[in-house]
């Protein structure tokens, strides 16, 4: 399956959320199929960072849905937060995993994943997650989907999908400053609070 199109049916589920992702072909792909999500999506750079920044946020918001949209790479370079969700168990966290089986922005190198042997979601049930399922077609996706995002404990969504991109969509225009910027406003503004001030000058 296409991971555009698991992006496009869990972006029509999707409200009031706050959504963390990965850096790589996903971002232009999410840009693209949520755009009512835009400004509540927190574009991350940093590999291994993604599924930890989310729980972060869930743990500061814990009337708030929030939504890691991490990848195998990031997930394999940081398994640990698998043990830290289970530990913590936030209600309010629901985590899909792309799994493409490469490591897609350097130009494709496998990932473990690709052995057929490292299964992520067993992984994450090892870790203490409960609710963590391997998906391979969109039905199910979808179902999974509505499943984490009434769930009231951490729940793992591992997607397999292609290793093809979509090609023809638009770039997303803004940079790793502008995007947060943009996040942290519209945090504030939904939740009523000052998070970052205006700048002091001496």
């Amino acid at each position: 399956m296409m991971r555009f199109d698991c992006m496009t049916i869990l972006a029509g589920k999707l409200k009031a959320e706050l959504v963390i992702l990965s850096l790589g072909a996903s971002v232009d792909e999410w840009y693209n199929a949520a755009p009512h999500m835009r400004s509540a999506s927190l574009f991350q750079q940093q590999l291994g960072c993604v599924t930890p920044q989310a729980l972060g946020l869930a743990v500061g918001l814990p009337h708030r849905r929030v939504i890691s949209l991490d990848t195998d790479g990031g997930m394999m370079f940081n398994l640990g937060i698998l043990a830290t969700l289970a530990n913590e168990c936030p209600k309010n966290l629901l985590v899909i995993v792309w799994d493409n089986e490469c490591y897609q922005s350097i130009g494709g190198p496998p990932t473990h994943t690709a052995t057929g042997i490292v299964d992520l979601a067993a992984i994450a049930r090892g870790a203490g997650i409960e609710c963590a399922y391997t998906v391979r077609d969109l039905d199910e996706f979808g179902r999974r989907c509505d499943e984490g995002l009434r769930a009231q404990t951490p729940f793992v969504i591992v997607a397999k999908v292609d290793r093809s991109v979509r090609r023809d969509i638009k770039r997303k225009h803004s940079d790793g400053r502008e995007d947060k910027y943009i996040f942290v406003r519209h945090v504030e503004a939904t939740e009523g609070v000052v998070i970052m001030g205006p700048s002091e000058h001496n």
